[in-house]
């Protein structure tokens, strides 16, 4: 355990009750003074809330805090202090996240502490708080879409992390939430920003391989091994709030290779690499076939490889897939540690983009080619941003999103464009367990055509734990 200083953690009542008050020894630790702002007047200031606070949740907050007018009001993680996490031996969770935010204060102010940022165990304590402008939800994949919809319903801007939604289903529910509420929601699926990505597509639109016949999708092999038949349940750790962690996820007895980072390896909480690295590379080659609004018409798994019954890890090993869309277009993905990212191929060559910025053509011709004046272009995060440099691209898409805040406008990957590359990353998963089917499936009504048990795959049970 952390040897972090414990922060209580306040009940509900207490929390607003303390939220609600009005006088200035309650409200003036809240808020930092103008002169640690910069030109960035009051009511410019974006207010935040992080929830979720492990792998990807901890370097989102940095990013939230490097822009001058963001402000950070709470924090909230199920997980008081542990390691655990990508790298095992990095102690993350709620309390060093805190201190981390209350020390970066602390020195943009000049002061030796600071303590404005509340922290918690309960999102709802977040979303409900008037103070609160948007809330960041990086939790595991089964928390997202009600998350979403409860902060949506409760009028708060989202930065939802990748793959959107856990389901088929849970897509419409969210954008139905978000525009009723007329919400600004960015799905965090970082490589939009990321200049040469959008070359790469910019090229394919505008037919510099010829005409688009396939695309190949890879995705990499899993990054943890869990235990297999036989396990055993292991004590939930102090400081860890099991209940709040499974929520809507059927009930099943604590295992500490099934939580934090590891989530992603199980079915009831994700969809493995095809959901998690797929939600990138699939992205990307939505981009680039122009279907953002759209998904295939045919769906086929062609291998899948997975653990023993009985293990813990109850996602795909490996898995290969094939799509076909109403343009004519394939989509090949499998899981394959060559590259991660996409390559597209037409009629005159191809061109492929690996999602650390490695770019590939079939000459040199299409690599270095520039967009002539009348080509079609694609929104970008960050107009300075060159080909030749990598940057800061999630930075550019947590910018982006704050632009959209104040705006109002779509930011780069809306709610609908998330749910639609979300989408095919479980037509994958439901591709594999129909193996040796030919799935049709309506894009439009966003149902199989051909297959009940495929349709029923679409949703998941969930417990009304919200």
């Amino acid at each position: 355990m952390s040897t972090t200083p414990k922060t209580p953690t306040v009940s509900r009542r207490s929390f607003l009750k303390k939220v609600g008050a009005t006088t200035a020894a309650v409200a003036a630790p809240m808020i930092l003074p103008s002169s640690a702002w910069g030109k960035n007047a009051p009511s410019e200031r974006i207010n935040v809330g992080i929830i979720g606070l492990g792998t990807r949740g901890t370097p989102d907050m940095k990013l939230f805090m490097g822009n001058d007018d963001v402000q950070i009001r709470a924090l909230c993680d199920v997980n008081t202090a542990s390691k655990g996490y990508r790298n095992e031996e990095v102690v993350m969770g709620r309390e060093p996240a805190l201190q981390m935010a209350n020390e970066f204060y602390a020195k943009k102010l000049g002061k030796e502490s600071y303590n404005g940022i509340d922290a918690t165990t309960d999102f709802h304590e977040v979303i409900h708080r008037d103070d609160i402008d948007v809330v960041a939800i990086v939790v595991p994949d089964h928390w997202h879409a009600p998350m979403t919809i409860a902060a949506a319903n409760a009028g708060k801007d989202i930065f939802c992390q990748k793959p959107m939604t856990l389901t088929l289903a849970e897509g419409p529910q969210m954008i139905k939430a978000v525009r009723e509420n007329n919400r600004v929601l960015q799905t965090a699926s970082q490589y939009r920003s990321n200049f040469r990505a959008r070359h790469i597509c910019e090229l394919v639109r505008n037919g510099y391989i010829g005409e688009l016949k396939s695309m190949h999708v890879n995705i990499g092999y899993n990054n943890k091994v869990g235990p297999g038949p036989g396990w055993e349940p292991t004590p939930v750790p102090e400081g860890f709030d099991y209940q709040r962690w499974i929520g809507p996820a059927p009930m099943v007895p604590h295992h500490i290779m099934r939580c934090i980072y590891k989530f992603r390896f199980g079915m009831d909480y994700s969809g493995g690499q095809i959901t998690n690295l797929g939600a990138h590379s699939l992205d990307i080659a939505q981009w680039g076939n122009n279907t953002d609004h759209t998904g295939p018409v045919e769906v086929e798994g062609l291998d899948a490889k997975w653990l023993p019954e009985g293990s813990l890890f109850t996602t795909a090993l490996e898995a290969k897939f094939r799509a076909r869309y109403a343009n004519g277009v394939e989509l090949f993905g499998e899981s394959n540690d060559e590259y991660m990212g996409v390559k597209f191929v037409g009629t005159e060559g191809w061109v492929k983009y690996g999602l650390f910025g490695k770019v590939e053509a079939s000459s040199k011709a299409i690599e270095t080619a520039q967009l002539g004046p009348n080509d079609e272009r694609l929104p970008i995060s960050n107009p300075a941003r060159s080909f030749a440099e990598m940057g800061n691209y999630y930075g550019d898409h947590v910018r982006n999103f704050l632009d959209s805040v104040k705006t109002r406008e779509n930011p780069l990957e809306p709610v609908e464009v998330g749910h639609r590359t979300a989408s095919i990353a479980h037509l994958w998963n439901i591709g594999i367990q129909r193996m040796g089917k030919v799935l049709a499936w309506d894009p439009e009504k966003e149902e199989f055509t051909n297959d009940d048990e495929a349709n029923a795959m679409r949703s998941r049970p969930s417990r009304d734990w919200v």
